[in-house]
């Protein structure tokens, strides 16, 4: 009807203007103009004609996607069952008298398998799945944000009775981008979109014909809003942490089934040798493993492209660079020294020691991280920082001065030194950093430096004859293997002499 009229009228209003002697040209423009930006305001709102198009294809109805197939995050996948028995189990919890949960939230590091757990809990529950990330809400337009969240969850519900489902789970990936904190009375085109969220999410009742659980991620939780996280909202706040040792070989196992593995392959030991891998880091391992084994023209995957997977997910991928042969023999020594000191704090926890550049580095020395560990003591800790040091201690000894290459070395024994002096174990005791001053911290800081490295240098003393050894292997193999450095350590290692006061 309304068109009509306009239609009708915009002829008729043209006539009567050059009746009038009037010119309709400026008139025309504006119009045009105003109808362009309608035109974008509503593509850019998800109008049937651009956006929403497109953007609907953003479900997988019901993934197959089981618990089964998740290695490792067994407390994370059976805290997140039982959340979504409230789902599944209705009549029950309504006898209880049970509130039925409306969010769940997924906190841990990139790749841990936050969304491999989403999908499988849109499988557990036979719910259809619709997914979307925090990004996509970001907008230049006021509202527009809003708009998509309104539609989102009308999205959810109609897939649902589409495919005739009960519940629906809607999952929002990267949360923290539209869900951080609210700054006093600043507004935020965020805050609309956040605030139309919570309206949805507070619009959730049991007694719809579609139940939808709203399933979000994030990598800073400590960032998210505290209305989101409020009972009522995210009821369920669900920690996803990297796999531990257990965890990785099940990982592992996993993604080598569909792969040629050679007899010999030691899962056990790839576990140990990869701390601190995520489930997706572990998956790149295996592929990059079989990439290394085809390249070789191997039948089967062997142990050594395992350990080549390694460092090339650690450190990335062997570079171009060339370094002069001054340069390569004051890598080398750094990294023995690295590796001399390494060995002295942890014995047997070398795997290797390379001039081959990789990524940003020109040498680097690979660990056996041992066991798992999250608790350190302070000696734990020294010996840490004492690894640290060695590379200029080393470069210090031979040459009598330091280099460039220290500097990531500095930084990270500095982080440990805070560490060691937050958490009460240095001499300083137990202490309020905020109340101490920054001149008092940086003076306890240098004085655990400077007694470290003293000690470090007095260590190194005894190796002379190593670095001579083991730098021939290096600047020809450009590799020297775990067991290769602990015989020449055997063989060339001077008595202790007691360190001066």
């Amino acid at each position: 009807m309304g068109k009509a009229i306009a239609f009708g009228v915009a002829p008729a209003l043209f006539i009567f203007l050059l009746y009038q002697g009037v010119s309709p040209l400026p008139l025309l423009v504006t119009a045009g103009i105003a109808g362009m930006a309608w035109w974008l305001f509503k593509a850019r709102a998800g109008s049937p004609a651009l956006g929403r198009g497109k953007r609907m294809q953003r479900k997988d109805s019901v993934p197959n996607i089981s618990f089964d197939k998740i290695g490792g995050q067994q407390r994370s996948k059976e805290e997140l069952k039982e959340a979504l028995d409230f789902l599944i189990h209705r009549n029950k919890i309504r006898e209880y008298g049970i509130r039925p949960i409306k969010g769940i939230l997924l906190s841990g590091p990139p790749g841990t398998g936050k969304t491999l757990m989403a999908k499988a809990a849109a499988h557990y529950t036979d719910s259809v799945f619709v997914t979307t990330s925090g990004s996509e809400f970001v907008e230049m337009y006021v509202g527009v944000g809003a708009q998509r969240i309104r539609e989102l969850f009308q999205e959810a519900r109609a897939d649902a009775k589409k495919n005739h489902k009960n519940s629906a789970i809607i999952f929002i990936d990267e949360i923290d981008v539209i869900g951080g904190q609210r700054e006093g009375a600043q507004h935020r085109e965020y805050d609309q979109t956040l605030n139309q969220l919570l309206t949805e999410m507070d619009g959730i009742a049991t007694d719809q014909e579609v139940q939808v659980l709203v399933v979000a991620a994030t990598n800073r939780k400590d960032m998210l809003d505290s209305a989101l996280l409020r009972p009522g909202r995210f009821d369920r706040h669900i920690s996803v942490d990297l796999p531990d040792k257990k965890a990785r070989v099940m990982i592992l196992r996993m993604h080598t089934e569909n792969k040629p593995m050679a007899e010999e392959v030691d899962i056990e030991q790839t576990a140990i040798e990869t701390f601190g891998f995520s489930g997706a880091q572990l998956e790149s391992l295996t592929n990059e493993a079989a990439i290394y084994a085809m390249r070789d023209g191997s039948v089967v995957i062997r142990q050594e492209h395992l350990s080549q997977a390694i460092d090339k997910v650690m450190m990335g991928e062997k570079t171009d660079r060339e370094a002069t042969q001054e340069e390569r023999e004051r890598v080398a020594i750094h990294e023995l020294g690295h590796a001399i000191i390494s060995e002295w704090v942890r014995p047997k926890s070398v795997s290797q020691v390379s001039l081959a550049p990789r990524g940003q580095a020109l040498g680097y020395v690979r660990h056996h991280p041992g066991q798992d560990r999250y608790l350190y003591t302070r000696k734990q800790i020294e010996d840490q920082i004492m690894v640290c040091l060695a590379g200029a201690a080393a470069e210090e000894q031979i040459y009598g001065n330091r280099s460039t290459g220290a500097q990531n070395d500095y930084d990270q024994a500095n982080r440990y030194t805070r560490t060691l002096i937050e958490a009460g174990l240095s001499d300083l005791g137990i202490i309020d950093k905020d109340l101490v001053s920054n001149e008092t911290l940086h003076q306890e800081s240098a004085k655990i430096l400077k007694e470290l490295h003293k000690e470090t240098v007095h260590l190194l003393n005894r190796y002379s004859e190593v670095f001579e050894q083991a730098l021939d292997i290096l600047l020809k193999e450009e590799v020297l293997s775990g067991e290769q450095f602990r015989s020449l350590l055997e063989r060339y290692t001077k008595e202790p002499v007691p360190i001066s006061s």
